[in-house]
């Protein structure tokens, strides 16, 4: 009756057969368990091929246990996505989103609500995702993709370590553009040196500031930067009351929230910060493209690590493996879900799926960038003591 294990064998994955004498002697003994087991107790066919096939691979055997008892753990549990936003921008849009389909993608088929957490340029939810929130993966968020930078940059704040969370993914970069509003009579980046502008943002944690400040201090601008608005919609209805005249914002969600400013031109685009040229304004030239120097560009290259990382999404460090696994499996299912994407597509929201991995590696990279480049960005944020 042994013969039919040899069958079995090769239906195993990762390697599950070594080969080999050693291998041998291994395949025998968990043949022999099985066929005790096989013993004790009559079984029927099917059970018999799957006691034989649980002891002839035990990877897939604890495989199906561990999501036997993820469906255990998450059915019947409610999963909070907290998103560092307010309501109505990209971030809470898209968040909304993820929540109604990602519980698909979880086994045990948990509900998913979302909660936001404005403040502080998004620190304050940073913070709360790595300090207070469970760590049983019942919470994740979308924390805004500065995050790491101004962790570098600005840690007065800050109590998280970027590189420790546990990363899902990220809906794909998002270059971020810094603009004013047409009527105020700025067309080029020259002339934004040659005249104040009153620029709107919320908490120096974000690109909102970051970018605009760097603007100021490497080319030369002379953005006069109001902080205090608690979310990027606010500074986007203080634009349109003429409260501010410009601002640093994702192209991205200038397409999704407010495509009659591009459409009516009611905009003027200045300059925009990523690794490569966004799509939708192919004219527009990057920071690293308008360095005067070779210093320049790699301070312009660190802080374009932020547009590189998209909208991210994470879990608090501590989340046991199986459970983060799971997590990060369902998010990429999620974002290559066609009924997402059909979703994605009615709010004009492009989805380039970003993997755990490379997430966590550009974090890593901003996390660990080299010390004299942090210090020379900082000199030219005005944050040298800091």
């Amino acid at each position: 009756m042994r013969k039919p294990a040899g069958a079995v064998f090769r239906h195993c994955r990762d390697g599950a057969d070594p080969g080999g004498a050693d291998g041998h002697r291994a395949r025998h003994r968990a043949t022999a368990r099985a066929d005790e087991r096989i013993l004790a107790r009559p079984l029927s066919r099917r059970a018999w091929l799957a006691t034989l096939i649980a002891a002839a691979c035990p990877r897939a055997a604890l495989a199906e246990q561990h999501s036997s008892s993820a469906a255990d753990f998450y059915k019947g549990k409610t999963i909070t996505l907290i998103t560092s936003t307010g309501p109505g921008g990209t971030y809470d849009l898209v968040a909304r989103l993820i929540a109604r389909h990602m519980p698909g993608h979880i086994p045990g088929h948990p509900a998913m609500i979302v909660e936001n957490m404005p403040g502080g340029g998004n620190v304050l939810a940073t913070n709360y995702m790595f300090n207070i929130a469970p760590q049983d993966g019942t919470a994740i968020a979308t924390i805004h993709s500065a995050m790491p930078l101004h962790q570098v940059l600005d840690p007065a704040d800050v109590r998280y370590n970027a590189d420790k969370f546990g990363w899902l993914g990220s809906t794909g970069p998002q270059n971020e553009v810094v603009f004013v509003w047409r009527s105020v009579g700025i067309t080029t980046l020259k002339d934004a040196t040659r005249r104040q502008i009153v620029l709107g943002g919320t908490g120096v944690g974000s690109t909102l500031v970051i970018l605009p400040t760097l603007m100021n201090n490497l080319l030369g601008t002379r953005f006069r930067i109001v902080t205090g608005y608690r979310t990027s919609e606010e500074v986007n209805i203080g634009m349109e009351r003429g409260e501010v005249q410009a601002r640093a914002f994702s192209i991205d969600s200038i397409v999704s929230q407010h495509p009659d400013w591009i459409a009516e031109r009611k905009i003027v685009f200045l300059a925009q910060a990523g690794t490569k040229r966004a799509k939708a304004i192919p004219d527009v030239p990057l920071l690293t493209e308008l360095a005067a120097t070779a210093q320049q560009r790699k301070i312009f290259k660190l802080i374009s690590s932020a547009p590189a990382l998209g909208q991210p999404y994470v879990a608090p460090p501590g989340v046991p493996a199986d459970r983060l696994a799971i997590l990060r499996q369902a998010f990429m299912a999620t974002l290559g879900d066609g009924a997402f994407l059909a979703d994605a597509k009615k709010i004009r929201f492009t989805i380039e799926p970003m993997s755990a991995d490379e997430a966590a590696r550009i974090v890593h990279d901003t996390v660990h960038a080299p010390a004299d480049i942090v210090a020379k960005a900082k000199a030219a944020m005005g944050m040298a003591q800091r």
